[in-house]
């Protein structure tokens, strides 16, 4: 038993090298199991997926005024945040986290919280092309849950905090809650796990050691946010005496297995040590700029070997969870902060948003590009508006045209997520059945702004 899916272009990524190869009347043949087992020209890929036993495609979705493409990684967000969309509006970083974000995470974070939120998440990350996120929140198992109900792909990067929130007391309570859950949702395919030490502004040298020690014995990656403001290298050279990075490879926590987020404020050195290391720099363009965090230099990065990959933020940062709008921002920052208009050209734009997110995630070996037995994360993009003629060059489309409002058709795992702009029904009945909670914390966020 396998599908094929046929669209105008089929547009991937490369493994290893940065090539983003567009081809024409393409297609993909899935299994029954959700791996691809073949893409490129529809007559080559239904030759090499043919066999005896299945001759024909059990099923055909011919898409003939679509870009199919893989699924987008959002490499950074916190999803059930979606619940504070628009709560704290128009203030820079730490007025927003110390007067509006953590007194309404001490007051509503509780697991109904995080389920309903990441649910409503997951419904708008699906719907705007995302297959994979990387989230970082409190109660990460009723995340996980929410994540599964939802047929969405999740990194949950267990959260770690040197202060008590309604998750946790401190440290050690952290961290017994975080393995506890990764033990409860071990055998979800569709799952994979992080520790997720907040930032080097709130967590100590001793938990970082803790958490490294837990990483390496577990081999799962350490996603923090490093770096995203003027006030926080201030506050690390008068305490520390060096950079957040500086420090972080000091504790032997800056390797190929950190994920971190924002990079806003790398100096030179931070940079190369950073690209030595083999670590991640999650870049979150929108987030950046509505905090008045500044500009990240991208093409720097790119430039010292760092994976670079996006991410949205949480939508209380950001508003928005829409990774067709990161891709195009990353490449026009890019540009402007470098003055150089080759500077993030649209195929490593396209690279950010799905290979290296993938990269970042420790997935690179199942997802990211389309290639023969990866898993069929898959989207389709609609080039048949005014807004798209004419397409000289496809994957220049996705990045500098196409937006969320274009996806139609989303898989994962060879399933499908969205059809014809539509969630399929078990995610929408999950959505659905979210809608009196959805209201009531709005209700209660309202209470907390009066």
């Amino acid at each position: 038993m396998w599908k094929l899916i046929e669209a105008a272009w089929i547009v991937t990524g490369s493994a290893d090298g940065d090539e983003v190869r567009a081809t024409p009347k393409g297609a993909v043949a899935i299994d029954a199991e959700g791996r691809i087992l073949a893409t490129g020209y529809r007559e080559d890929v239904v030759a090499a997926a043919r066999s005896p036993d299945a001759p024909e495609p059990a099923e055909r979705v011919v898409l003939d005024r679509h870009i199919l493409m893989p699924g987008l990684v959002n490499a950074h967000t916190h999803a059930a945040m979606t619940l504070l969309r628009g709560h704290g509006d128009d203030r820079a970083l730490q007025d927003w986290l110390q007067n509006y974000i953590w007194p309404a995470e001490a007051a509503l974070a509780d697991p109904e919280f995080v389920y309903t939120g990441t649910v409503l998440a997951a419904a708008e990350m699906l719907l705007s092309g995302t297959t994979t996120c990387a989230d970082m929140y409190f109660f990460p198992e009723v995340a996980g849950r929410a994540f599964v109900r939802m047929g969405l792909r999740a990194q949950l990067a267990m959260p770690v905090l040197d202060f008590p929130t309604r998750y946790a007391a401190d440290a050690d309570g952290y961290l017994r809650a975080n393995l506890a859950a990764r033990d409860a949702l071990t055998d979800e395919p569709l799952l994979s796990w992080a520790l997720g030490p907040h930032a080097p502004y709130t967590v100590s040298d001793p938990t970082y050691r803790r958490v490294l020690a837990f990483a390496t014995e577990l081999d799962i990656p350490i996603h923090t946010h490093l770096q995203e403001t003027t006030d926080e290298v201030a506050s690390s050279l008068r305490e520390h005496g060096v950079t957040p990075a500086a420090r972080l490879a000091k504790l032997g926590v800056a390797s190929a297995g950190l994920v971190a987020a924002h990079g806003v404020h790398l100096d030179p050195t931070d940079r190369t040590l950073l690209g030595k290391a083999g670590a991640s720099i999650i870049h979150c363009p929108s987030s950046n700029l509505k905090l008045a965090s500044g500009f990240a230099d991208v093409a720097a990065l790119v430039h010292a070997k760092v994976n670079v990959a996006l991410g949205t933020d949480g939508a209380a940062s950001n508003n928005r969870l829409d990774l067709f709008e990161e891709m195009r921002l990353a490449a026009l920052l890019a540009k402007a902060v470098s003055r150089d208009a080759a500077s993030v050209p649209a195929t490593q734009a396209f690279l950010l948003a799905t290979r290296n997110g993938a990269r970042a995630l420790r997935l690179d070996d199942r997802i990211g590009t389309l290639e023969a037995g990866k898993r069929a994360d898959l989207v389709a993009v609609r080039i048949d508006t005014p807004a798209a003629t004419p397409m000289f060059d496809p994957v220049s489309h996705l990045v500098y045209v196409a937006g969320r409002g274009d996806v139609t058709h989303v898989w994962v795992d060879g399933r499908a997520r969205v059809t014809e702009g539509r969630l399929a029904e078990g995610p929408r009945v999950a959505l659905a059945e979210c809608a009196g909670s959805i209201a009531t914390f709005a209700g209660r966020v309202r209470a907390l702004r009066q």
